[in-house]
């Protein structure tokens, strides 16, 4: 698959991270948005896994009941995801990022005195709307409209920073629910949330860089009277409205084998991650050891992420999209003969090796294929189809283990529906073509 047009602008001035001797400006948001994310992504999200044995052991609750309730969540930030994302093409993520992170405190804070299973459910609901809010889908807006040619250099970034979520968070949840059990751990999760999220997103986050007197990438705007109208001008390519529109995207087969790619492979990958710390210690393994291993894989994403660019410019993105689902279907399989440390240590380095770059693909391909003009709405229904996903994962996987007697069984199918998924790939290719023709399709 080719590159368009869009990742080889041309703009007025020079694009340097420093303009007029002072750091661009984006990258000051990226940076910023890239620690939020870490933080965000790990409390509202990594530290579920680690509270499900002792809320389980407490409350008497079954895994099929906790994670339902996760699935609930990741289902109601899949349905706020399309309208979050038009929201933030028009007003930018600021006032969005900023009242979810005060939203997920609170929310946080009820968790750590929930009673009964129903009010677990509604918390997990709202803590749902607040993912769509401040997880990764805001910040990749923030990305698309202040870069061109060093786009996916931010993106790296912040999916590099993001990506640590889980190897500060498991550890530590861990360690908190140790020392204070789960209740207090989370009171402490939600003072950590407060004081990352919430003044940073206020402070730091803004709309377009034309707002500042700047183009894309760093150059000067050339008339100074354009400052904060948002207006495009000259150089700015390509313009924000530039692109599919929503509807045409939702009309075309190739959003749509795209999605359903995505979305299968993202729900299993999910289902992988949430059960990784019961299974392994079903297994036989120590709390420690599996908290561990699973924040592992957060660490080990991180060299995917560093060469998805110059490895998907040599390789196309359908070979290295291809590539990703293969190295899922076979770490999955691995893990389901897992017996020992090392075979868990094989798995961890085959699915993060894939893992660490499918965030990375999916919002390279948005902006590739569809542009810029609707990117947040086109970006967050292909977020809701992988939510969707995401929620039924967890929770089929759940009720498999239960049926079927065992994670080994359940594992073997989701590697087998992961390598089926690659098909979809191939799909998307056939019908795209290259980036120009992907846009005339659409």
């Amino acid at each position: 698959m080719s590159r368009s047009s869009e990742d080889h602008p041309t703009t007025t001035g020079k694009r340097p991270p420093f303009s007029g001797g002072r750091l661009y400006y984006g990258w000051i948001q990226v940076w910023v948005v890239s620690f939020t994310e870490l933080v965000s992504w790990g409390i509202l999200y990594y530290a579920f896994s680690v509270l499900i044995v002792p809320m389980g052991n407490d409350l008497g609750w079954s895994r099929v009941e906790m994670t339902a309730a996760f699935s609930v969540g990741a289902l109601v930030s899949g349905v706020f995801g399309i309208p979050v994302g038009r929201w933030v093409d028009r007003h930018g993520a600021r006032a969005v990022m900023t009242i979810g992170s005060i939203s997920a405190t609170l929310l946080i804070l009820a968790w750590s005195t929930v009673q009964t299973l129903p009010m677990f459910f509604l918390i997990w609901a709202g803590i749902g709307l607040t993912m769509a809010t401040v997880l990764y889908e805001p910040p990749f807006v923030i990305v698309a409209t202040w870069f061109r040619r060093d786009r996916n250099r931010a993106l790296a970034v912040l999916t590099l920073v993001g990506g640590l979520a889980s190897v500060v968070f498991l550890p530590l949840t861990n360690w908190l629910v140790d020392a204070l059990g789960w209740r207090e751990a989370l009171v402490m999760l939600a003072i950590i949330l407060a004081i990352a999220t919430i003044l940073p997103h206020a402070l730091f986050v803004r709309h377009r860089p034309s707002d500042l007197g700047l183009e894309p990438d760093g150059a000067q705007v050339a008339d100074a009277s354009l400052i904060g109208r948002g207006d495009r001008v000259a150089g700015d390519t390509p313009p924000p409205s530039d692109g599919t529109t929503l509807g045409t995207a939702l009309r075309s087969s190739t959003f749509w084998w795209m999605a359903t790619s995505f979305a299968t492979i993202w729900g299993c990958s999910v289902a992988v991650l949430i059960h990784l710390i019961p299974y392994l210690r079903d297994e036989g393994f120590s709390p420690a050891f599996a908290a561990t291993a699973a924040g592992a894989i957060g660490l080990l994403k991180l060299p995917g992420r560093v060469i998805f660019a110059p490895v998907a410019d040599r390789l196309g993105h359908r070979v290295m999209a291809l590539l990703i689902f293969g190295l899922h279907a076979t770490s999955i399989a691995v893990l389901a003969m897992a017996d020992s440390r090392n075979s868990v240590f094989l798995f961890i380095l085959l699915f993060s090796a894939g893992n660490g770059a499918i965030t990375l693909m999916r919002a390279s391909l948005v902006s590739q294929v569809f542009g810029l003009r609707a990117y947040g709405g086109i970006s967050g229904a292909m977020a809701f189809a992988s939510q969707v996903a995401m929620a039924a994962g967890p929770l089929v996987v759940s009720l498999l283990v239960v049926a079927w007697g065992g994670y080994t069984p359940v594992f073997w199918t989701l590697a087998v529906v992961v390598g089926l998924a690659s098909l979809g790939i191939i799909r998307i290719d056939k019908f795209s073509g290259d980036s120009g023709q992907q846009r005339s399709m659409a």
